[in-house]
């Protein structure tokens, strides 16, 4: 049962060509000009890797780690040694979220560097760090409450706060603004703009068709599937869908380009990569669909099919959106159908096959 996925070919091997990571504040040269800078995070995802290009005697700086002590004390460690005097000509944020943008105003004011990315991004970073523009803690609460999450769980995500403030230090107050298609030359190459969405409002990822290389950020991933969910800013709607039809861009680079990935190690296998997460999607899809045409399921239901070991309350918070986003690939398609009960909560229920295969001719 294919719902809105392409046949692929038979999934062949990834290709590793590092066995492992450079240590924490050290630079390791992945291409003529390309260098991989890992930072640890601290969370159950435990690094996020960083990319810093040479540049006309200067430096490009992708991505920024969070803006915590630990992590600035290895930028320190590597602007002290292996950046040297370089001018840090432009920090390039691939998306908004903080173990990407943790660092780029002290990185952008320490330089008198400009920041580069999209206005999706820019903008929604600076909504996320004010609590503005719905992107408070309470209006969460909401969204999951009427996919139905306990009291418990929601009492206790009510506790977090604006995490991202204590993650990202203060923004720039100004961009040079990116967008799908354009050119980005550093270091005397051309670097394609590839935009995606569902992960985040406008992620960029970045292809130069010189090296071989895609500099992916969290579009595709090597080992683990990129978390797509549903907020409350936008509660209809469809990022697991917007996701699925993002990575197949990367279908259009060639076969052995070396993708650097912001978690995990380089790879080759693109091709791969994205059959590998249409199918893993395909199948939870599969089981969801199961799951509802046994009786009416929320998105609180469903945590433990799509999530099979324990959640802690960073996890629930993540794992709601992600549930959410689910069931709505499955309502558009119309497989499902979604009732609000007298309790308040969606809850999702198998459409018959026969009205389906009505729909599908109508």
């Amino acid at each position: 049962m294919r719902l809105i996925l392409a046949q692929l070919p038979l999934v062949s091997a990834l290709d590793f060509p590092f066995a492992d990571a450079p240590a924490p504040g050290t630079l390791r040269s992945v291409a003529p000009g390309v260098h991989w800078l890992r930072m640890p995070l601290p969370f159950a995802l435990n690094h996020i890797n960083l990319w810093l290009l040479e540049d006309d005697g200067g430096w490009t700086i992708v991505d920024t780690g969070l803006a915590n002590d630990a992590t600035r004390a290895l930028w320190e460690q590597v602007l002290a040694g292996s950046v040297g005097a370089g001018k840090v000509r432009r920090v390039l944020v691939t998306h908004f979220h903080p173990d990407h943008a943790g660092n780029a105003g002290w990185l952008c004011e320490r330089f008198a560097a400009p920041l580069w990315t999209t206005q999706g991004e820019y903008l929604t970073a600076h909504a996320v760090r004010a609590g503005s523009a719905g992107f408070v803690a309470e209006a969460t609460l909401g969204l999951f409450r009427a996919h139905g999450l306990d009291e418990a769980r929601l009492g206790q995500l009510g506790t977090r706060g604006n995490q991202y403030r204590r993650l990202v230090g203060e923004l720039p107050t100004q961009y040079r603004r990116i967008m799908e298609g354009e050119s980005i030359i550093i270091g005397g190459r051309a670097w394609r703009v590839i935009s995606g969405y569902g992960h985040s409002p406008e992620h960029a990822s970045l292809h130069c068709e010189a090296l071989g290389i895609a500099i992916s950020g969290d579009m595709l991933l090597p080992s683990i599937s990129t978390h797509v969910g549903v907020w409350p800013t936008d509660p209809e709607g469809d990022p697991l869908g917007w996701f699925l039809r993002s990575i197949r861009r990367f279908l259009e680079l060639p076969a052995q380009t070396l993708v650097l990935p912001s978690h995990g190690l380089p790879f080759r296998g693109a091709h791969a990569r994205v059959a590998q997460l249409e199918a893993h999607h395909e199948t939870r899809l599969a089981e969801l669909l199961q799951a509802c045409s046994e009786a009416p399921r929320s998105a609180a239901d469903v945590l433990s099919l799509i999530f099979r070991r324990p959640l802690d309350t960073q996890q629930v918070f993540f794992a709601m959106g992600e549930a959410i986003a689910h069931l709505h690939v499955l309502e558009r398609a119309g497989r499902l159908r979604r009732a609000r009960g007298q309790d308040g909560v969606f809850r999702f229920a198998q459409v018959k096959e026969e009205a389906w295969q009505r729909a599908l001719t109508a």
